[in-house]
């Protein structure tokens, strides 16, 4: 494994719309070596934090959060678009681009006082992030940190999770 994760990275210019570079991430995982510099990067990024448990947005949360916590010894907890999850839940509203989107979580999902770390692919506006550390603290949890594979500092996520620890594999400048 020579390349590195930003290698792995295929960059898609104007889409969905005229200016905008997405960053494919699907291209990071289907490769096995992609897909293990990501997660071993980002169990990296937590050798020296003390948590309890990893909570992990849908859907590409999901994809990085389940093997990080496996590979920490940590339980995981997905953070589900409305109605997607059985039992009781608590919900956070946050807004998009375009409207607004709603996200839940069980309510026995974090016991007050776990310590928690928030895993995702993609930090952009920061917006989706901040619901989830929302629904954490309502719950009782700290949020001890937030990694990313990818930050898009253009966007000012951080801005907006001023006061948390977040921490990401790759940034890119733009948006």
């Amino acid at each position: 494994m020579s390349k590195k994760l930003e290698e792995y990275v295929i960059t898609i210019p104007d889409f969905p719309e005229p200016g905008i570079m997405f960053r494919d991430i699907t291209s990071v995982i289907q490769d096995p070596d992609g897909l293990k510099l990501a997660v071993d990067g980002l169990a990296d990024l937590l050798k020296n934090t003390d948590f309890d448990l990893i909570v992990g947005p849908e859907s590409r949360g999901f994809i990085f959060g389940v093997p990080v916590a496996y590979l920490k010894g940590k339980g995981f907890v997905p953070v589900r678009k409305k109605g997607k999850l059985p039992r009781e839940t608590i919900k956070q509203e946050y807004d998009l681009e375009y409207g607004q989107a709603v996200i839940e979580v069980h309510t026995d999902a974090v016991k007050p006082g776990q310590k928690v770390v928030i895993v995702d692919d993609l930090m952009a506006t920061g917006g989706s992030a901040e619901a989830a550390v929302k629904l954490v603290e309502k719950l009782g949890g700290q949020v001890v940190k937030l990694v990313f594979v990818m930050e898009l500092a253009g966007l000012k996520g951080r801005e907006r999770l001023k006061g948390y620890d977040v921490e990401s594999l790759i940034i890119y400048e733009g948006k």
